[in-house]
């Protein structure tokens, strides 16, 4: 009798017990590994939100960049629009370009691009020429060159505003895994750049942070030639000015150069501030 109690008191208490843990268990189930996992996913939440600022700060920068624009750029933006609209089927025209060395496959090679384009801006009246930077090689990227049009501008105050022309733009941003904020950038980009100096420098700083931060986020080595350093060198540097009847090269800045500019001054004067459209002299 005695010994029945005990049991009947024995499991009176389990069952008390065993209700508590329950309870308990109801109330914080799986605590010890919930824990660490809550961490991790605020962690990873926070993380995101932070990726998803960054890529939306960066877009907006862009689209406040390339939306300052002024008359004289808007005017050679789209007579340089229409000047490549016309360059690039006339260079693929029969299947080989214009320079009669190497065959195309639609698209004309690069630079027949480069060269109609800055013939048909030059008969528009504007002060155009093919220009071609080379850079030597560093610790930091390999040596390199790259070709582009440009146009020089002569304002009212009689100082010369170099204005870069880059017919194929977005496509030296492009990265085969970039991932979707990345790519928002580039199909932001215009496939022509028209601007100067400073808007180029804005545009490819704003491009080059976010390509480091993709490589970041994706765990890659960040290739040399994506470096902001690297991307300037193509078209803010002092490169050779090709002259359209030789072909001989004049350094910018030069005395070749400046009587070119000087003898295309008196045919065009644009203004930038907006105030004025095109005087004939």
């Amino acid at each position: 009798m005695v010994v029945a109690e005990a049991g009947e008191e024995m499991s009176l208490s389990n069952m008390v017990l065993g209700f508590y843990e329950e309870a308990e268990r109801e109330r914080w189930p799986e605590d010890d590994t919930t824990t660490i996992g809550s961490d991790d996913e605020r962690s990873g939440r926070a993380g995101d939100a932070e990726s998803s600022a960054f890529w939306a700060e960066q877009l907006s920068h862009l689209h406040e960049v390339l939306g300052k624009t002024s008359s004289a750029e808007s005017r050679i933006r789209a007579d340089t629009e229409e000047a490549v609209r016309q360059a690039r089927p006339a260079t693929a025209a029969a299947g080989i370009c214009s320079c009669a060395i190497r065959t195309t496959a639609g698209g004309g090679c690069r630079g027949c691009t480069l060269r109609s384009v800055a013939g048909r801006l030059r008969d528009a009246g504007y002060d155009s020429a093919v220009c071609r930077s080379r850079w030597a090689r560093s610790p930091e990227f390999p040596a390199g060159e790259h070709s582009y049009v440009d146009v020089v501008v002569p304002t009212k105050s009689g100082k010369a505003v170099r204005v870069v022309v880059e017919p194929s733009f977005r496509a030296e941003f492009a990265m085969a895994r970039g991932g979707a904020g990345y790519g928002a950038l580039v199909a932001a980009l215009p496939e022509v750049f028209v601007g100067r100096a400073e808007k180029l420098r804005a545009v490819v700083g704003a491009m080059c942070a976010a390509a480091k931060r993709c490589a970041r986020e994706s765990s890659l080595h960040m290739a040399p030639w994506r470096k902001r350093r690297y991307m300037e060198a193509k078209w803010l540097g002092t490169p050779d000015r090709l002259l359209p009847a030789a072909g001989a090269p004049v350094t910018a800045g030069s005395p070749e150069s400046e009587k070119q500019r000087r003898f295309m001054a008196s045919m065009l004067t644009l203004d930038f501030g907006g105030r004025s459209a095109v005087e004939v002299a």
